[in-house]
């Protein structure tokens, strides 16, 4: 049987410094995104720093370099940890915290300090929140996609599209013992009716209506990130859904939630799992990637790195996947 220890050179564990598990496996998911790691060992993020907000992009820079690069087969992101917790407190060493969560934060934080104007502004692009998404750098080059809310008063069938980028797509979990993320997404993309304290102010009616939305991917991002919505209020209080979620490997096709005014015809290869174990807020988390020179898979358990076979990367404990294009790790 095939050795599954053995590690290649560029691979290294994160230690745990009392209650990052959650930071360590997300760590290394990004670290598994060849573009964003070219970008940062090559040093081209230095010209693109603000220095109002640029340490947290520093610290991930040298924290990127010494896992990739570095002589250590065990790293301490220390330093990327105590600057990220002095911005935001609730990332201590003590508590556990949500993976997700985090995600977002450090995709907000790197965009926030590698992010550069472009002088014109695009007007089917702007944020539902209002914000400018003329503010471009790695992060939404990457990652940012573009949702379309197609909204339709029931009273007089008007249509109004409302633009939204994304970053991470929270996907809804069907109730029943076994599903597969196309069930997420079809759960994500089903048309809702807004009634009641829902409704929408219809300026053709000029009053609050009743409306059905539809929402359609209009920008499908070069690397696609999925949150399974595995915690859920009951009550006041919050469960975790232990659904068991089949996803493909490759070949994830978006066309069924896709414009096809702006669909190209691209599929997705998973690179890329965080997973959690156990309750909430006692659990643990760890990340699988593949390796984008060897194609093989690595469980990532803090400071642990293990090679596992692809028949080991589909687990019932998937919270986040990562998928990319898939021309990228394609083997011509």
């Amino acid at each position: 049987m095939e050795e599954m220890n053995s590690q290649p050179p560029g691979l290294a564990g994160l230690k745990n410094l009392g209650n990052t598990c959650y930071m360590n496996a997300i760590l290394q998911c990004l670290c598994s995104v060849p573009p964003l790691v070219e970008y940062f060992l090559s040093g081209k993020y230095k010209a693109a720093l603000h220095n109002e907000n640029g340490e947290s992009a520093t610290a991930f820079g040298c924290l990127m370099s010494d896992m990739l690069l570095g002589e250590f087969d065990i790293v301490s992101p220390e330093v990327f940890h105590s600057v990220l917790e002095k911005r935001y407190p609730t990332f201590s060493k003590s508590s556990q915290q949500d993976a997700q969560e985090f995600l977002v934060c450090v995709l907000n934080e790197l965009h926030e300090a590698l992010k550069k104007s472009s002088k014109r502004r695009c007007i089917t692009k702007a944020k539902a929140s209002g914000g400018s998404v003329s503010e471009t750098s790695i992060i939404t080059q990457l990652f940012e996609g573009q949702l379309s809310y197609a909204i339709t008063c029931l009273e007089c069938k008007t249509t109004i599209d409302r633009p939204e980028s994304f970053t991470v797509l929270s996907l809804p979990i069907p109730s029943k013992s076994m599903c597969s993320l196309q069930d997420c997404l079809k759960c994500f993309f089903q048309q809702d009716t807004l009634t009641w304290n829902n409704q929408i102010y219809c300026s053709w009616c000029r009053t609050k209506q009743d409306a059905v939305v539809k929402a359609t991917i209009t920008k499908a991002p070069q690397f696609i990130i999925f949150h399974l919505k595995r915690f859920e209020w009951q009550g006041n209080r919050k469960r975790k859904l232990s659904t068991d979620i089949c996803y493909p490997l490759s070949n994830l096709d978006l066309s069924p939630y896709s414009s096809p005014l702006f669909y190209k015809d691209a599929e997705y290869s998973l690179y890329a799992v965080v997973n959690h174990t156990g309750i909430l807020n006692k659990g643990h988390y760890t990340a699988f990637c593949k390796h984008s020179v060897t194609k093989n898979w690595y469980s990532f358990d803090d400071s642990q790195i293990t090679r596992i076979p692809n028949s080991s990367v589909q687990t019932d404990t998937a919270y986040l996947l990562f998928y990319t294009c898939q021309d990228l790790f394609c083997t011509h």
